[in-house]
């Protein structure tokens, strides 16, 4: 048996904090409620001011996350990206490296081998400080 797998049926989010690289795995697509869950992470992990830079998806425009955002009283703060511009965006280049390189041949029959497979690969990115760094310099963020 073999599955099709596309955001309907397993998504990413992430972020990267300087030299860390925050991610969740979540069944389905991102919604806001997701967004928010992921917006709560980064606030215990990351001490002080947050900024975020994000495309525009709706679901970054939703009300709920901008509820949520405004309600931090300015600890998250958000930049929105060019339209149509992932180029310029370093999270993009960490999906980018995953797909490419991490789990390039990998055969998954199931959503949760492919989850188990990329959450092992995530964290193996996020301990080498030349992906991350790689990623800021392809989206010209970095020297």
């Amino acid at each position: 048996m073999q599955e099709t797998f596309n955001w309907k049926s397993l998504s990413l989010i992430g972020g990267l904090a300087l030299w860390r690289f925050l991610f969740q795995i979540h069944a389905g697509s991102i919604k806001s409620l997701q967004v928010i869950e992921f917006l709560k992470h980064l606030q215990r992990q990351v001490p002080g001011k947050i900024l975020i830079l994000w495309d525009g998806a709706p679901i970054h425009r939703s009300l709920l996350v901008k509820n949520f955002v405004a309600a931090t009283q300015g600890r998250i703060q958000v930049e929105r990206l060019p339209a149509d511009a992932p180029e310029l965006n370093p999270v993009e280049y960490m999906w980018g490296h995953l797909k490419t390189h991490e789990i390039a041949n990998l055969i998954a029959t199931q959503a949760w081998e492919l989850s188990l497979e990329a959450t092992a690969a995530l964290r193996r990115m996020r301990r080498r400080n030349s992906v991350i760094a790689a990623c800021y310099s392809q989206a010209e963020l970095w020297p």
